[in-house]
């Protein structure tokens, strides 16, 4: 007899860290779930021979008291990722021996060694059922519970005493936990299809979710495998096809999260977004980039799964409350029943016989307030194809259409269910454009079908406010026909389809093309276009251009013609900007565009007569303001200043503000600046009122000396009186330490006069900041950054708009920038949304001339361009 040669049990971690790292590497070049197969046949090889090469197992006398090694958790469903956690039983009959600890240093030690994540428990049979009764979170890790190697009728007792003892008696208390620990879960991490960077293992539509389903589908059906949800009828062969899709996507995206991060992470961070995007060869096509192409993908990925959980629970909802009642529900029509809480179709031969019945499902459904069931739903995917010119013409579908789109969004939501089931799409094929479909910014929160969804949820939210002074509630009330207004915010965003330029233009043509292939009248698609077309108008106007400049209201009425399209128009951007998100709309900007809406509405209703009513209020104003002043010598300060400020500053400055600048202005003195500081109805950010001589250049070094104390400007007004003063207003966030807030703010004043009187090279000082900063670190830049100079809107100035990705330093740079091409700065709008930044600047030359000829203006822009590409330090 040979004797056996002496084995280096570190082998099987060596074989295991090499195959490891061979895994990975093809899995990153390859699509579907061959990774997670071949990752866990390599942790399970690594542990069975373990096993076999084990020096401690034989101490342990198996004979009396076998052992058996299980796989649990991701590892348990073959769903183990690069960086998951490795969950382990070490599985015992009778009772747990003194030789475990040894086993567990021999087994998992090399495990830790080598960087992976193990957690490992050592109990009996008797203990495990113990616990998984008593504890849910045991319970679920045994329903994964997989074997792998040892004693295997140790596992096959395992199982039987658990389903016997544990899912037989916890079985419902552990359904109605796993729903209310899915619902926690979503609440906590969102839900993953409308994030910006979305949690796609915890978040609503992530792997957890198809992980309940497995769960409920082993307690409740006995599952053995996922396909088991076909073969017993729960899914259908579509959905289990888009199910198994789905899940191989998001498990793709997933261990290229793990890999870039080199740690277990499941937050699709935007850093990380562009590099997956490349890793998966999505090129761009056209405007399209390729990682817009990748999120909508898998935007549409964990809808699917979103759907499906859904599903799942509803029809287990539906099967519970069939208890002890009749199979059959009340007759709504014939082929329609409300039956178990749930709106149902009684054959699909109604559908056959008058297709127009799918659109009738969804008119009892927010009739009923009650959602389709979920075969319902089912026949409604299987049969959309049967939507066809006739069918979106037929009046009686154009009624229920509108019943819908007019109706309160309750439980059933039915819009969104037409939308989930395809019926929309198939209704109004323009919509099929926008379904899934991302915009790669931190500005928009929702894909472009859920956003067109909510901005027709917030029109309708405007009809339910009462009371109160709510401006929208009155303007609902007066507008008509109110069905043009919500077709128009439904269509609004159909354009960005197309990847053409202006989203709004290509848009206007696909909505007008749409409603008269529905039947709608003319005037009511010349309506729905404007309002398609126009209405980026009212916000972009409000935060990019001059409100007190009268020419801006004028402009703005010509556009919009009527008193009903202004109204109208002020709805749907108001709803349009809510629905984008809490970034794109706050209350600077609302306050901005209830302003802007006011004069264009003064204009269009007094005509004339609006600039004698401005008149009539700047006078007001400044009676207001001489009964304010607590002096005589403060009276007589201000009689001397109003003849000296500017129109433009009358008009946008309420009496209590010119007091106090009056009062700052005689502080000015002899000095260079002085500024005072306020807070504001925002807790993190300050408004700051600088008063200066001015002199060219000025609002740059402003801005210089406000970024080399990481003071970050969200927005500032600029005005300059007739007696060569400058009287700036600035919001700007609090200084980050609190505690010595006023001591930072004295430093601002300080540093911003000696950069006017020169003492201070501010820009070797911001070069230094610059330099030594994060903010020299590459950006990820989400789409193109662009200058536009504009020698139309305004008869006396030019104006230069400037959209990029903020950064620090970034205002400085432009602004002086422009002090380098020899303009002064008039005017300025500086709007801060998310990481956008969209300034806008009046602006003359060092004569007091516009700028509009053509090699000038060429100059702007290329010194501009420049440095947003970070070529010119400005």
């Amino acid at each position: 007899m040979h004797n056996m040669p002496e084995i280096n049990l570190a082998s099987p971690i060596e074989t295991l860290k090499k195959r490891r790292f061979e895994i990975v590497e093809a899995a990153l070049k390859e699509t579907g779930t061959g990774f997670l197969t071949a990752y866990t046949q390599a942790l399970d090889e690594y542990f069975r021979d373990s096993f076999a090469l084990s020096k401690v197992g034989p101490s342990m006398r198996l004979d009396k008291n076998p052992y058996a090694v299980v796989a649990l958790g991701g590892y348990g469903r073959r769903e183990h990722c690069v960086h998951s956690d490795v969950d382990l039983l070490l599985l015992f009959e009778k009772k747990i021996p003194d030789q475990a600890l040894s086993l567990v240093q021999e087994i998992v030690y090399p495990l830790w060694d080598a960087g992976l994540d193990v957690g490992y428990a050592t109990r009996t049979i008797k203990e495990c059922i113990r616990l998984g009764a008593q504890d849910f979170e045991v319970l679920t890790s045994l329903l994964d519970a997989r074997f792998v190697c040892g004693a295997s009728l140790l596992y096959t007792n395992l199982r039987e005493e658990f389903t016997n003892k544990v899912i037989g008696r916890q079985g419902a208390k552990y359904l109605a936990w796993l729903k209310e620990t899915s619902q926690g879960r979503h609440e906590r991490f969102g839900d993953a299809t409308s994030l910006l960077e979305p949690n796609i293992k915890d978040g609503q539509g992530g792997l957890r979710d198809y992980n309940v389903m497995l769960w409920m589908g082993k307690v409740l059906w006995s599952l053995h495998e996922p396909r088991d949800l076909e073969y017993m009828g729960h899914l259908t062969h579509n959905e289990y096809s888009d199910l198994g899709r789905a899940v191989a996507f998001i498990a793709k995206v997933r261990n290229h999260l793990h890999h870039l991060a080199g740690r277990r992470n499941d937050q699709l961070y935007f850093e990380h977004q562009r590099t997956i995007a490349k890793a998966l060869d999505m090129e761009s096509s056209g405007s399209l980039k390729g990682v817009e192409r990748f999120l909508g993908e898998l935007q549409s990925h964990m809808q699917a799964v979103k759907l499906l959980h859904s599903t799942l629970f509803l029809s287990l909802s539906e099967k519970g409350k069939a208890k002890g009642r009749p199979l059959t529900g009340r007759t709504l029509e014939p082929g329609i029943e409300l039956s178990r809480d749930a709106v149902c179709i009684s054959s699909p031969r109604y559908i056959v016989e008058d297709p127009t019945i799918l659109m009738r499902l969804f008119w009892h459904s927010a009739k009923s307030g009650v959602p389709l069931s979920v075969e319902a739903r089912r026949l409604v995917r299987e049969f959309a194809h049967l939507v066809d010119d006739d069918f979106r013409r037929d009046e009686k579908v154009i009624s229920a259409f509108e019943f819908v789109l007019k109706s309160a969004d309750g439980s059933a939501n039915v819009l969104e269910q037409m939308l989930n089931t395809g019926f929309l799409a198939a209704l109004i094929p323009e919509i099929g454009g926008i379904v899934h479909r991302i915009q790669y910014t931190q500005y928009h929160v929702y894909p472009v079908d859920s956003h067109s969804l909510e901005t027709v949820r917030h029109l309708k939210e405007f009809s339910a406010q009462t009371g109160g002074d709510s401006l929208e509630a009155a303007l609902w009330a007066e507008v008509s026909p109110k069905k043009v207004l919500l077709l128009a915010g439904l269509l609004h965003d159909v354009g960005k389809s197309l990847m053409e330029p202006d989203h709004a233009l290509a848009g206007a043509g696909m909505a007008a093309k749409a409603l008269a292939r529905m039947g709608y009248s003319p005037a009511n698609v010349e309506l729905v276009e404007f309002l398609v077309e126009n209405h980026l108008l009212l916000i972009k106007t409000a935060t990019r251009r001059d409100l007190n400049d009268e020419e801006t209201s004028l402009s703005c009425a010509r556009k919009v013609g009527t008193v009903n399209r202004l109204k109208m128009l002020y709805l749907l951007t108001v709803a349009d900007s809510k629905a984008t998100g809490r970034k794109a709309w706050n209350n600077w900007t609302a306050l901005l565009l209830r302003e802007l809406f006011f004069k264009v509405s003064q204009v269009m209703e007094k005509g004339d007569l609006a600039s004698r009513r401005t008149l009539a209020t700047v006078e007001r104003k400044k009676e207001e303001a001489l009964k304010i002043a607590e002096s005589e010598a403060d009276r007589v300060l201000l009689r001397v200043l109003f003849p000296v400020m500017s129109p433009r500053y009358l008009n946008g400055v309420e009496a209590p503000d010119m007091v106090a600048h009056a009062a700052l202005y005689h502080r000015l003195g002899d000095k260079d600046a002085v500024l005072d500081v306020a807070g504001s109805s925002n807790p993190d950010l300050r408004t700051v009122t600088v008063c200066a001589k001015d002199r060219p250049g000025l609002f740059s070094k402003i801005a210089g000396v406000f970024t080399l104390h990481n003071l970050n400007v969200h927005n500032a007004r600029i005005f300059t009186w007739r007696n060569a003063t400058a009287l700036d207003i600035f919001s700007v966030s609090r200084p980050l330490d609190p505690i010595f807030e006023d001591e930072i703010w004295q430093r601002v004043e300080k540093d911003l006069q000696e950069a006017l009187s020169e003492t201070l090279c501010l820009e070797k000082a911001l070069e230094n900041k610059l330099a030594s900063s994060k903010a020299k670190k590459v950006r990820t830049a989400m789409k193109s950054e662009w200058v536009r100079v504009d020698n139309e809107t305004s008869s006396f100035f030019t104006i230069v708009e400037v959209f990029a990705y903020d950064r620090m330093g970034l205002l400085y740079q432009i602004t002086h920038a422009l002090f380098g091409c020899r303009l002064d700065i008039w005017v300025a709008q500086i709007a801060t949304n998310a990481d956008q930044i969209v300034d806008v600047f009046y602006v003359r030359d060092f004569d007091g001339q516009k700028v509009d000829a053509p090699d000038e203006v060429a100059a702007i822009m290329k010194k501009l361009e420049a440095v947003l590409a970070g070529t010119c330090p400005g």
